[in-house]
């Protein structure tokens, strides 16, 4: 009798590449939010359950998801980010984050790798980018991760377990990494903040101010000056890239700290609305309740109610 052997179906590379990070992040990541690692510009981020709305400040970085499924709200923009797919953004930009399905069983896992535009700028003279931008393109955007971005940032988290090759090698997997993105489908949208002289860079800089400064009033004449724009350059160039306009923008930053306060500091509602730059406490209490939900007070007594104290952290996606 002749038996016929079915071929056995082996799991691609990139599946393969995903199970290895999986299980490397969740052996690191053993508590709920972020942990940090032995190399400063990667944490993991971790999450049991659903989560309600969170502030966070996303710096320029690579975001990979490996497990679970989050939403990410920039300005009135919604990116829905699912397995398998990376967020890369090139800008500070204010977002609220979400956490829409995660168990104990199969906690919501996630990649953050910050990223240095002075490094990216030093890439540029030397790569080809795969096709430009037409226009001032949004900062922020997803991607599918492709088997030449996975394989390098697996590299990179498999060290964590080699401590004393990681200062050696970690900067050349770096570099190769930043090659991948460049070169890949987002690379045209990386570098426009990277490139010197260019819209982009000029933006970034406005936003640099807007984050040291954002408790002083907003005077868009004085800030197109500054980073050599026209106001009205200014204003289209920033909506393109951060999809929120220069005010936006810095109300934004204004409620996210706020909030902060008023959780961790305990300050009044009248004390957070002054050290953020409100001259009105009722101005603030309506600006505070379109953003989060629900006035001050009683946004404040439900996230203590759930212990939800991830809700202000201002930091790099998660």
């Amino acid at each position: 009798m002749n038996t016929q052997f079915q071929p056995i179906e082996m799991p691609s590379r990139l599946e393969q590449d995903y199970e290895e990070l999986t299980a490397i992040v969740e052996r690191y990541a053993q508590a709920e939010g972020v942990t940090a690692t032995a190399w400063p510009a990667l944490s993991f981020f971790r999450a049991d359950t659903p989560s309600d709305r969170s502030c966070a400040l996303y710096e320029p970085c690579l975001g990979l998801l490996l497990q679970g499924n989050k939403h990410v709200l920039v300005g009135e923009e919604r990116l829905e980010q699912e397995y398998g797919h990376y967020l890369i953004n090139s800008i500070d930009v204010p977002v609220t984050a979400q956490v829409v399905r995660a168990s104990p069983q199969e906690p919501c896992l996630c990649i953050t790798l910050r990223l240095d535009p002075l490094r990216i700028g030093e890439w540029l003279s030397e790569v080809k980018l795969p096709k430009p931008l037409n226009a001032t393109a949004r900062g922020i955007a997803l991607s599918p991760a492709s088997p030449e971005v996975l394989d390098p940032l697996l590299r990179l988290v498999r060290l964590l377990d080699s401590p004393q090759d990681l200062p050696l090698l970690a900067p050349l997997i770096e570099r190769e990494l930043i090659y991948r993105l460049l070169t890949g489908e987002q690379g045209a949208r990386l570098a426009q903040i990277a490139s010197a002289g260019g819209q982009g860079q000029q933006i970034a800089r406005a936003i640099h101010w807007l984050r040291q400064h954002f408790n002083k009033p907003l005077r868009i004449a004085e800030l197109a000056g500054m980073v050599n724009m026209s106001p009205s350059s200014l204003h289209h160039h920033f909506r393109q890239i951060t999809a929120m306009s220069p005010l936006q923008y810095q109300k934004v930053l204004r409620l996210h700290e706020a909030r902060r306060l008023l959780l961790t500091e305990g300050c009044d509602v009248a004390t957070a609305a002054h050290r953020v730059g409100y001259e009105s406490p009722s101005q603030f209490s309506r600006e505070y309740s379109r953003q989060h939900g629900a006035p001050p007070l009683r946004d404040v007594m439900r996230l203590r109610a759930i212990g939800n104290m991830a809700c202000v952290e201002l930091d790099v996606p998660a």
